[in-house]
């Protein structure tokens, strides 16, 4: 019985919506990072199976990394076939089953076959 008066208000602690909302943005600060630096042998790699996916009709993962603030950002990935290459934007248009989805090939950091 004096456990649960020892330890009344700690179950019972409240926190305003504001902390909440301010707690949850440093936590996904901390999760950001900043563009990685590629070599020109995988931006070659890269850009074979770009073309390859397009020419022969099959599935790859890219990974690119989206700017949130300054410097630092996310990465995000997507599957699926590349339908369309923009030469003079600089994009691609990856499409699957679910979605499609215009990525600027400057951002890609990733690409599985």
């Amino acid at each position: 019985m004096a456990r649960k008066i020892d330890n009344l208000f700690g179950a019972s602690r409240f926190v305003l919506p504001e902390h909440r909302e301010l707690y949850l943005q440093i936590k996904e600060d901390d999760n950001l990072v900043s563009m990685p630096v590629l070599e020109q042998d995988e931006l070659e790699s890269f850009q074979y199976l770009i073309r390859d996916s397009a020419k022969e009709d099959y599935a790859i993962t890219i990974i690119w990394w989206q700017q949130l603030r300054e410097e630092l950002g996310k990465t995000c990935s997507m599957w699926g076939v590349v339908k369309w290459i923009d030469p003079q934007a600089r994009r691609i248009k990856l499409v699957n089953d679910e979605e499609s989805q215009w990525i600027p090939m400057d951002r890609i950091v990733g690409v599985q076959a």
